[in-house]
């Protein structure tokens, strides 16, 4: 659960980057109120936990062993 949450504030941040690069716009600044406000700032901040949580998937056994009905069988 909190894996999916963190790529979605991932991907946040990383679509909020893009368009600052492509277009020089902050979308999460024009959402909640500039870069300054008090929700931007959280927002800003969560997406960096996230960033430094997602780091952990790089050390992570992902292989998923799954059995198939035949193999339950024997």
């Amino acid at each position: 659960m909190i894996d999916k949450l963190v790529l979605v504030l991932v991907v946040i941040g990383a679509l909020n980057w893009g368009s600052i690069g492509i277009f020089q716009f902050d979308l999460v600044a024009a959402l909640f109120g500039g870069q300054a406000s008090m929700i931007s700032r959280i927002v800003y901040t969560l997406v960096a936990l996230a960033g430094v949580w997602a780091i952990s998937f790089f050390f992570r056994d992902t292989e998923v062993h799954h059995e198939t009905a035949r193999e339950r069988r024997i």
